[in-house]
């Protein structure tokens, strides 16, 4: 409605101001070719508007045709990149459908069409490695590294070609030229690290760590966790040869994850050969109260060297009541109780967990109980079939493989920190020999879980 009255307004506007111009008093002469025309001066001045119109219309059309060439050429090349996004587009849905055959083809379509498009020639890279035409992929990839633009993703698809032909060194040394070009690089820090860790170089890891930056807190706390263990197998690696080293790099992890079991254990040990009992045993008392791991107690028995089982035995009790709040506390009191004969309070130790429920543990410890009390080979050998059957304990487990201790990396894929303590999902334990760790290196039992709402000790 506002719009309609505007207009109305408007043309009687225009055709006011009209009228007053024709009917401005005046005539102006025009003489043209012996003809003499002698129109009023507002007429006059409309006809020359009227001509000026004209005029600019008539060049618009002339310049519309000398132009139609040049525009019909951009039209085209308009049209022509078009299609090229377009190409790329499909190209791009097709290789993340499955399609590499298609890909490469819509990609090498878009790159005709977008000669100076550097992410045709990516995506034609990308379907060629897909398709196992590794020759063509490197080849793409390598002329991509000339430019700055490209230079990361082309090292990016590199480092994918050499890890899927199962060329690590090659797969390294792209990844360090990433890491050089963009030191932000999160795919490039990682593999680069990895490497590290896997070869066990852990002053440069640490300090690849250290440099990391993290905002959140869930990026704090999993930096931390990686310094306390890389200072936890820095500590692991120099534990017999410089044992202040690995004793200060053990109570550096410590300080970043209180209850860490691994850097605790070590820390121990080292206190226990230099004679530090009192250190030892009030470090072992703390970690054993939050996380109740079996490593502990059995470390904890033998603080003092040269004691008897009966002292062992003693010296259990002050850290595990009766009756024990939860399995590695029960066995491991049954495993103190058994070398000092003390077969009475060996069992009690066990009983609440020797139900249907027992594990191989404690079926093995009552076997030992049932042959040593009573010398009753039947019980005992009942229990021994009972613990073939019977649920795993836990171990420190990594990627399927068992290790009698704590390792930093994984044996199977050289990932840091891959060790759990949990019960294994396999049927086949591989033991791994452990690093001299001293006069206690061997005293670890048979391991169990806790069942007492304590939290993970890894």
């Amino acid at each position: 409605m506002i719009r309609l009255a505007s207009w109305i307004v408007g043309s009687l506007v225009i055709a006011a101001l009209a009228a007053w111009m024709i009917s401005l008093p005046g005539t102006l002469t025009l003489e043209v070719a012996g003809y003499r025309m002698q129109p009023r001066l507002g007429v006059a001045v409309f006809m020359f508007m009227v001509i000026a119109i004209v005029v600019i219309f008539i060049w618009a059309i002339v310049r519309r045709i000398i132009s139609a060439p040049r525009a019909m050429a951009r039209r085209r090349r308009e049209r022509r990149r078009e299609q090229g996004v377009e190409a790329l587009g499909a190209a791009m849905i097709a290789l993340q459908a499955g399609d590499p055959g298609r890909a490469r083809s819509l990609a090498r379509d878009a790159q005709a069409r977008l000669p100076s498009n550097a992410a045709a020639r990516l995506l034609e890279a990308r379907a060629d490695l897909a398709l196992g035409d590794m020759a063509a992929a490197r080849e793409h990839y390598r002329a991509l590294i000339a430019s700055d633009q490209t230079a990361l993703a082309a090292l990016t698809g590199l480092y994918d070609q050499a890890r899927a032909q199962q060329r690590p060194q090659a797969a390294l040394t792209f990844a360090r030229k990433a890491l050089n070009l963009a030191p932000d690089s999160a795919w490039a820090a990682e593999a680069v690290f990895n490497d590290l860790a896997q070869r066990g170089q852990w002053a440069e890891a640490v300090a690849m760590v250290n440099a990391e930056q993290a905002g959140s807190r869930e990026q704090r706390a999993r930096k931390r966790r990686r310094q306390a263990v890389i200072e936890t197998a820095r500590a692991r690696e120099s534990e017999t040869s410089e044992p202040l080293s690995a004793l200060e790099h053990a109570l550096t992890a410590l300080r970043l994850l209180p209850d860490f079991v691994p850097a605790a254990l070590i820390a121990a040990r080292i206190h226990i050969n230099r004679g530090e009992t009192r250190k030892a045993m009030s470090l072992l008392r703390r970690i054993w109260r939050a996380t109740g791991h079996p490593d502990i107690a059995a470390l904890y028995g033998h603080a003092q060297p040269g004691a008897s089982a009966v002292d062992r035995l003693k010296r259990m009790g002050e850290i595990i009541e009766t009756p024990p709040p939860h399995r590695a506390a029960g066995m491991a009191l049954a495993r103190a109780a058994i070398d000092a004969y003390d077969w009475v309070l060996a069992r009690q130790a066990l009983a609440p967990f020797a139900g249907p429920d027992a594990t191989q543990g404690v079926a093995s410890l009552m076997a030992e109980i049932e042959e040593g009390q009573h010398g009753d080979q039947g019980r005992a050998r009942e229990w021994l079939a009972r613990a073939v059957r019977a649920p795993r304990d836990p171990a420190w487990t990594a990627d399927g493989m068992v290790s009698d201790e704590w390792e930093p990396v994984s044996p199977v894929t050289g990932r840091l920190d891959a060790f759990e303590w949990k019960v294994p999902m396999i049927a086949t334990m591989t033991a791994t020999t452990p690093p001299d760790g001293g006069l206690l290196a061997q005293s670890s039992p048979q391991p169990a879980l806790p069942l007492a709402p304590a939290p993970n000790p890894t």
